[in-house]
């Protein structure tokens, strides 16, 4: 029996006389003891009196009849999957698939956010208003070693895992969202549930990606409560939301166009071709660089709006004040190391994402196999 699956139950009505004709939909007199079957549920009348037919929802007691024994899931571990919810998997594959790319690319963010930053750090009289790749990339290991390419990772990573989650469960929840009334989600609809789902998962771990970037760019080895308390007394909890106005705007945009493309590109290639792992990486590759170039230079601005003692408060006046100092180019300070960071980054995020659909879905179908063959036996027992 299929979970919510219609099943006929009667119901003993006194004073209604019996008959022989009958309604689906209906009051319908059945004789005493007559036995009826709908779909696969059986209901037996025990009254004298006359019926009333109805329909009501089966409870998914499918699962406990005929569930895999022990023996069975050993026998066939992708069948486990199954029994893991659906969400929690998906959340476990892109929490593990976020922190591992974030960790495997920390040096290349940590080259990009010196670069980006840069500018504001210093003054004209001080030092150079921008810094390259190579130098930036000598800096770091002069001054703290191979562990300064890691700074600043940990609450990248602690980061990652919420993110994912409020990205993967609220763009799937949009998705469903902007459905039009034939159940279709158009061009619109998806780009629309990526910017929603983007800004969504911003709000929630902004805090935290305003102190790694503290961590990874002011001087002196602190940790990250530390670092926070710091900004608490200095500063006030509003420091923890600086830049939050260009990041939404920013990610909207991107994780849009991002998902947009990827979403659009594998549904246009023939079927055979969906769900390999080489497809997923292109054409995540492909999605990243184009919404990359579209909106980095608000992450640039947002960054230096993050910065403690930055001279801009609005949008507008840092998108004026990089341009004035370090022309169009400031805009995209930090560009090559964080397309060489994204790239990647995104690759194995959503290709690690279809894949673990892919074992869901095979998962499922193992699981219901077992259910058929458990159900098959069921039937053929001697009395049934």
């Amino acid at each position: 029996m299929k979970p919510n699956q219609p099943v006929l139950v009667y119901r003993a009505i006194p004073d209604i006389e019996t008959s022989n004709s009958s309604s689906l939909f209906g009051f319908a007199g059945f004789p005493h003891q007559q036995r009826k079957r709908f779909g696969q549920a059986w209901q037996i009348d025990s009254t004298s009196h006359g019926v009333i037919a109805c329909l009501s929802i089966a409870e998914k007691r499918e699962e406990r009849v005929f569930a895999p024994t022990t023996a069975q899931l050993v026998k066939h571990p992708l069948a486990l999957l199954a029994l893991v919810p659906k969400d929690a998997a998906l959340f476990a594959a892109g929490a593990v698939a976020g922190a591992a790319a974030k960790t495997v690319t920390a040096p290349l963010d940590r080259i990009k956010l010196l670069m980006q930053t840069h500018g504001v750090r210093v003054t004209q009289e001080s030092g150079k208003k921008a810094i390259g790749f190579i130098e930036a990339l000598t800096m770091i290991g002069k001054e703290e070693g191979i562990k300064g390419y890691w700074k600043g990772n940990l609450p990248q990573v602690m980061r990652i895992i919420p993110y994912s989650a409020a990205q993967l469960f609220s763009y799937e929840a949009y998705k469903k969202l902007f459905r039009g009334k034939d159940g279709e989600l158009s061009v619109i609809g998806r780009l629309a549930a990526g910017a929603c789902a983007g800004m969504t998962s911003t709000f929630v771990t902004y805090p935290l990606d305003v102190l790694r970037l503290r961590l990874a760019v002011e001087p002196g080895c602190r940790t990250m409560s530390e670092m926070a308390l710091s900004m608490l007394r200095e500063e006030g909890i509003s420091s923890f939301y600086n830049g939050l106005g260009p990041s939404l705007i920013g990610i909207a945009p991107y994780i849009a166009v991002n998902f947009c493309v990827f979403d659009l590109v594998k549904k246009s290639l023939p079927e055979k071709y969906q769900k390999r792992p080489e497809t997923s990486l292109l054409t995540a590759l492909a999605s990243a660089t184009i919404a990359t170039l579209t909106c980095y230079p608000l992450d640039t601005i947002r960054r230096q709006m993050q910065m403690k003692g930055t001279p801009y408060n609005t949008v507008l006046d840092a998108f004026a004040g990089i341009v004035a100092r370090d022309s169009w180019v400031g805009l995209y300070r930090g560009f090559v190391p964080n397309a060489l960071k994204n790239l990647p980054n995104s690759s194995i995020r959503l290709t690690t994402f279809d894949t673990a659909k892919n074992l869901i879905a095979a998962g499922e179908r193992e699981l219901q196999r077992i259910v058929e063959e458990n159900r098959r036996k069921q039937n053929q027992r001697p009395g049934d």
